[in-house]
């Protein structure tokens, strides 16, 4: 892995898709090296800022650096090389059904380079040891758990020992142990790699408090607070308090019963039909 040790800068960006504005002059700065956990409820511009980043939308305007490179300014040809030194676990893992553990976690080198088979393969055991699948890896996906298929998906995301690493939803779906399990996972690779700089969009604050070592928090397309985990729990933002502390909204009285007696009569014939 190249030493170097890549930020992420975004200035200003507007970006959306399908004509409308998500992320409006939004800026924010995901330092080197660290694990940056983004959050944020639903709508509010994460999953649009996560395309944004890989390439797979195009911002209106703004700019984003990696390391200080303005990607925004490149080329088609020049991103598409840049991308791929970013690693991506997808919140489903996104595994070819077809392959086995190692067949998977060897693609990108595949895709990439010319080397033996022997040497690929090699590379994908020593990267699923790193996860605990070594043993599965003539196993096929659909003989997998989903935390499994997790890191597997895990493994193929970093067997390029990428300096940054995007993580979807790494927890999302998994029963509370196997989550914890993820989280460590995380931290044991980035002891492993300690200059990739890791972004990781989740909704669970468990996971944050495990792994963050910066939080960033979107609201309605802005940065709504980006700085260390100590330092969002003691915000006094009412917006980040509710989103913290889990509040519930004021309730609210519905305006009439959902369905009138004609229907329900109309139901209770069929039951009883």
């Amino acid at each position: 892995m190249n030493n170097e040790a890549w930020d992420i800068s975004i200035e200003q960006l507007n970006g959306g898709y399908d004509g409308r504005l998500v992320l409006r002059d939004f800026s924010a700065f995901l330092p080197a090296g660290t694990i940056t956990t983004i959050l944020g409820e639903s709508g509010c511009g994460k999953t649009t800022l996560l395309r944004l980043l890989l390439g797979l939308n195009r911002p209106q305007s703004g700019r984003i650096l990696f390391g200080g490179r303005d990607v925004c300014a490149m080329s088609e040809t020049q991103f598409r090389k840049l991308r791929r030194r970013f690693g991506v676990l997808f919140q489903d893992g996104a595994l070819v059904s077809s392959l086995t553990l190692a067949e998977n976690v060897a693609l990108p080198l595949v895709e990439h380079t010319k080397l033996p088979r022997k040497i690929l393969r090699d590379a994908a055991l020593r990267t699923l040891e790193l996860v605990g699948l070594d043993r599965f890896a003539d196993y096929y996906p659909g003989e997998l758990s989903g935390g499994m298929r997790k890191r597997a998906g895990l493994a193929r995301a970093i067997v390029t020992e990428p300096p940054v690493l995007f993580c979807d939803e790494p927890t999302s779906g998994l029963d509370p142990i196997t989550a914890a399990q993820m989280d460590q996972l995380l931290l044991d690779m980035k002891a492993c790699y300690p200059q990739m700089t890791i972004v990781v969009v989740t909704h669970d604050l468990g996971s944050v408090d495990h792994i963050a070592e910066h939080v960033l928090v979107l609201k309605s397309g802005q940065a709504a607070f980006s700085g260390t985990r100590e330092e969002l729990h003691a915000a006094e933002d009412p917006y980040l308090r509710r989103f913290l502390d889990r509040k519930y909204e004021e309730s609210r009285r519905m305006a009439a019963p959902p369905l009138d007696s004609s229907v329900r009569s109309a139901l209770a014939a069929w039951l009883d039909d």
